[in-house]
Formats: C-alpha cells, structure tokens, sequence
C-alpha cells in the first residue's frame, strides 16, 4: 500500500514537472523574439550555404604544374610526350617523330592535368602511382625512375622535413605531378565548408547565440514579473523547476538545430563532390556536429540560466564568458591541444567535430599535404588554405572514438555543475 503511494506521488511530481517544461515551450513559442531568434539563424546559414553553393558550381581552371604542356625547345611537342618517349625537351632536333614519323604532336591540352591524384590510395602505406606513363617509360634509367632514392621505382612517400617538424612529399619525377586543379579544389573546398558550418556556425554562433537570448532569462523573467510564484505553488523543488525550464528551452532548441543541420547536410551531399547521387560519407562527421552543437547549447543554456538567476541584468555577465569562449575557439585552430582550452565549452565541442572528422576522412592530413605540396610546383592548390585553416586535430592524444565520449561526459559533467549551482543560487533568492 505504502508502495503504490510513492508511485502516485512520484507520477504526481512527474505530471507537475512535465508541466513546467510545456509551459516554457508554449511561453517561448508565442514570443516574438523566439521567431527572430530563429530567423536571424536560418538566413545566416543560408547565406553561407548560398556561398558554398556558388563554389560548387564555379569552375576552377586547369593549371599545368609540372610545365609538361610547354614546349621548351619549339619542335611542336610538348614537354611531357616527349619525356614520354625519352627524347630531349630542350633539344629541336630530338623528338618523337624523329623515332617514327607517324607519331603526330600532342595537343598541349593533354598533357595538364595528366596525372591526378589516386584519391582511394591515400592512406598509410600510400606509393602514388604514374597515371600517364612518362615515369614508367622503358627509356627511362633505373635512376631516373627513382629520383626520390628510395628503392621503390616511380613512387610518392612521406618524409620528415629537413628543417621543421612536419612531413612533405618526396616523389619520383613524373608521378602524380599534376593533379587535377578542379576537382581538388572542390574537395578541399567542400570539407572546409562542412568543417567551418559544423564548428564556427552550428556549434559556436548558434550554440552560443540562442542560449544567450533565450535561456538567459528563462528564470530571471518570471522571478522579475511575478509569475514564478505559481510555478512554486507546486510541490516541486525550485533545482527542478530551474532544470524543467531548460527542458522546455531545450523542446524548441534542439529540434531546431536538428532540422538546420539536416537541411544544410542534404544540400552538400547533393552539391558536394560525389561519384554518386549524394555524398553519404559526410553523414558522420554531420552527426557530431549536432552532437556537438546540442551539447553547446546545454551547457550555454544551464550557464546562461544561471547567470540570469544571480543577477537581474545577467545578460551583461554573460557577454563577457562569449568573449572568452571567442578566444577559446580561435585557439582550437591554432593549438587544439593547448591546456587552456579545458577550461572551456567550445574547447570540448571542437574535440568532437574534430575527432569525427579524423575517423570520416581517413586521407585529410594527406590531401592537405598534397595542396601544399602543389605537383612539385612550390605553389598550393586552390583551396588548401581554407581546408588547413578550419581542420585541427583532435587536442586529446587519445584515439579519435575515445576522445568523442570522454568530451561528450565532460561537457554533460559541466552542464550538471550548471544545474546544481544555479539551483542553489535559484534556492537562496527571494522572488519579488
């Protein structure tokens, strides 16, 4: 009997509480700054899409990298067939019709862009490989096919630079020499899109934004108007009260961002680089991005909260934590493991987008090494500097995987730390 008691009265408090939190979402639905709130966020990404947009359909044009579209001796072959077929590019007298009077000049145009990047062989025991055959050549020496003096003919490898810390190309001449400039540019520009929307927009403006506007005066509103006093009227304790409000908040908040995130997700995997209808492989990196990004405004929102129950101008306490969040984020580009950042939100939630990326895009340190390593040229690809700029590592030293759950419990750690102070603060506070 006792039994069944507790269990009416915990359904009881469950029923009140529910209550609470559908109230705030029916109080937040019929504001107008809701709507605007919601609207600002939408044209913004919008906007950044349109841009993304314009750089799918633009295109790049060719480049010739490595000079074999030239003609450096005026015999009307290009440089490239004639390494073909091993005579002299500097020499008029020496070329392929020579050899055979059947062999007509190339048109220029063949020999750019001739030797992509083998995109499905970026990995960790990655050689490269000569798409066109000019380091594969029979006229070529045992020592020219491998110039790199690895002991692997016509091949690519990584090595440690001479003076620096990081790695670079080291190639046999003629191999993977002149990438595709167009379709390297749209990949590098497509991924620095998704990372630059997922961290800078979704989990920081946004994650940062709504919270700011609508979670601030979740319980500093009703405490100033009066009508707080008919939420306590309910045998619920004012920590749940405080917690059933961030529900509400979170009702309206996180569907939103779900359906942004989504719609932005569909829209670059139709327009993004694909040999199919739609490019699947980004859904997981999508996927933390709105972890990431529901995760912000929890925390945001239970910081917010609780700053807006201190103090009646609570807005003006909180500007400056955005500012310091700022940095933090700024910093994540530059040193992801930097100690500082875990004193941070964004520090974590960058953590996960981060770590996602490295698991869904197993080749994305190469390809930025590919960019700036050019063909050999010394110049960058388009599209590298955006793709280095938004691309870090993840800051941990742990494995990807264990550095996105050990990130989620921690920002669910601080959210809880949130709660409990605000409640306290909530406990202590007269309600005019």
């Amino acid at each position: 009997m006792d039994e069944e008691r507790k269990n009416t009265i915990w359904r009881g408090l469950d029923r009140k509480a529910m209550a609470v939190a559908e109230f705030t979402m029916r109080q937040q639905r019929k504001r107008l700054s809701t709507w605007v709130i919601f609207g600002v966020g939408l044209t913004a990404m919008a906007i950044l899409t349109m841009f993304y947009l314009d750089s799918m359909i633009r295109e790049v044009e060719a480049i010739d990298n490595d000079g074999d579209s030239r003609d450096f001796d005026g015999d009307g072959y290009p440089n490239g067939q004639e390494n073909l077929y091993g005579t002299d590019i500097l020499n008029p007298d020496s070329h392929p019709g020579i050899l055979d009077p059947t062999i007509q000049p190339d048109d220029p145009s063949k020999w750019i862009n001739e030797d992509d990047i083998d995109w499905d062989s970026l990995s960790d025991d990655w050689s490269g490989y000569d798409d066109d055959g000019d380091c594969r050549t029979e006229t070529r020496t045992n020592s020219q096919k491998d110039s790199n003096n690895n002991g692997i003919a016509c091949d690519i490898e990584f090595v440690e630079q001479r003076y620096g810390d990081g790695i670079d190309l080291s190639a046999d001449r003629g191999v993977d020499e002149d990438p595709d400039d167009n379709a390297f540019a749209k990949e590098a520009t497509h991924r620095a899109f998704v990372l630059a929307m997922g961290k800078f927009g979704f989990a920081f403006l946004l994650g940062i934004f709504i919270p700011l506007f609508m979670a601030t005066g979740l319980i500093r509103d009703e405490m100033t108007s009066g009508t707080m006093h008919f939420m306590l009227a309910k045998p619920i304790a004012r920590s749940e009260v405080f917690l059933y409000r961030i529900l509400g908040y979170l009702g309206l908040v996180w569907p939103y961002m779900g359906a942004l995130i989504a719609l932005v997700a569909i829209i670059t995997g139709i327009f993004g680089p694909s040999d199919g209808f739609f490019r699947f492989s980004d859904l997981g990196v999508w996927a933390a991005v709105l972890l990431a990004s529901m995760l912000c405004t929890l925390v945001y929102g239970m910081l917010f909260c609780m700053l807006g129950v201190l103090w009646k101008h609570g807005i003006l306490l909180a500007i400056p934590f955005a500012a310091w969040e700022l940095g933090m984020m700024l910093t994540t580009l530059g040193a992801p493991d930097a100690s500082i950042l875990r004193f941070s939100i964004i520090g974590w939630a960058m953590n996960i987008v981060d770590a996602a990326a490295t698991l869904v895009w197993l080749d994305n340190g190469y390809l930025m090494l590919v960019g700036e390593w050019g063909g050999g040229s010394g110049e960058s690809l388009q599209g590298t500097g955006g793709l280095m700029f938004f691309s870090s590592q993840p800051g941990l030293g742990i494995s990807p995987l264990a550095t996105i759950i050990v990130s989620t419990l921690v920002l669910l750690f601080q959210a809880s730390i949130c709660w409990l102070i605000g409640g306290a603060i909530f406990k202590s506070k007269e309600i005019d």
